[in-house]
């Protein structure tokens, strides 16, 4: 792929680092606090969940990703087959200033596992890291768009519901699209970010990959190309494989994407003893690495949104 034309005066990394350490812990540790009760799809702590959502798009004065300008898109109870329950993804959105019919989207599960005999599963790795890194690079282009810098491309900042139960939330986007599925450039997803795998011998600043090249080896050109410009991460593919036997490339998000031939990037700090457990605590969130993670997914969406091409597929 061709690199970026005409913002050739513009350092990503200005943006980049308006992502910061006390931004990104303040609001990680609300989002992920007792008062959200774990997030659960269809709770009231899940409702709490996305009017904190929507309120800090709103105070950011990032758009709504609806065609009307609101930020909700229900997701009806007969889909999770339980008429009682109803819920929410949340999208933000800023548009395109030279390309705006194609969009980027960057998403992140907004929901977790709720709570069990009183005790609250805050999931502030599962997914709140996903989360409030979305809401901050989020933050960081509509800073840059402030500044006269607007992406090129249009980017949709999808938070989606019922990830836990099935991925529900993206299965659901992906079937009532906003934004037509053959003008979604690429899907950037994140999963759990701010933790270390135990299974990895050294505390390396690294991140998993997951089904960068699968469809398009153009987005892993980029991507890696991304990373070495800007953040230097080693970028670990342990698990980018469909044959891989935990099979997380068919267990988040992203794969909703996937399937509708829609390049995609899980990002993924792998699995540890606090997963889907009451463990999942903000205080455990390694900052510095998951402020770099962040970054990453922030200039690799930059070069995307601004690249004189969208990847092309296999």
């Amino acid at each position: 792929m061709t690199s970026t034309t005409g913002y050739a005066d513009v350092d990503a990394m200005k943006y980049a680092n308006t992502i910061t350490l006390d931004e990104l812990r303040d609001q990680l540790y609300f989002y992920a606090s007792d008062e959200m009760e774990g997030r659960y799809t269809g709770s009231p702590g899940q409702k709490k969940a996305v009017e904190y959502l929507k309120s800090l798009y709103e105070k950011m004065g990032v758009a709504g990703g609806n065609l009307d300008g609101s930020y909700f898109q229900t997701v009806p109870g007969s889909y999770f087959n339980k008429p009682d329950l109803t819920s929410e993804n949340v999208l933000g959105f800023i548009k395109g200033t030279e390309k705006p019919e194609e969009v980027l989207v960057i998403s992140a599960h907004l929901d977790h596992i709720g709570t069990k005999n009183g005790v609250v599963f805050n999931g502030a790795d599962d997914d709140g890291s996903g989360t409030i890194a979305l809401i901050e690079i989020a933050e960081a282009f509509k800073k840059a768009a402030e500044d006269g810098y607007g992406p090129k491309r249009s980017i949709l900042f999808l938070h989606v519901t019922g990830e836990e139960i099935g991925l529900y939330g993206s299965k659901y986007y992906s079937e009532n699209p906003v934004y037509a599925m053959e003008n979604t450039i690429a899907n950037l997803n994140i999963d759990m970010i701010g933790r270390i795998d135990p299974k990895r011998e050294a505390k390396t600043d690294y991140i998993y990959l997951i089904g960068s090249d699968m469809l398009s080896q153009d987005l892993h050109d980029l991507s890696e190309m991304a990373n070495e410009k800007y953040m230097k991460l080693d970028l670990d593919y342990t698990y980018n494989g469909k044959d891989d036997p935990n099979r997380f490339y068919y267990r988040s998000d992203h794969y909703n994407f996937a399937k509708n031939d829609v390049p995609v990037i899980f990002y993924f700090n792998g699995t540890h003893e606090d997963y889907h457990r009451a463990g999942d605590t903000p205080d455990k969130i390694e900052y510095e690495l998951y402020q770099k993670r962040t970054q990453l997914v922030f200039v690799t969406a930059w070069e995307l949104a601004n690249n004189e091409n969208r990847p092309t597929l296999k």
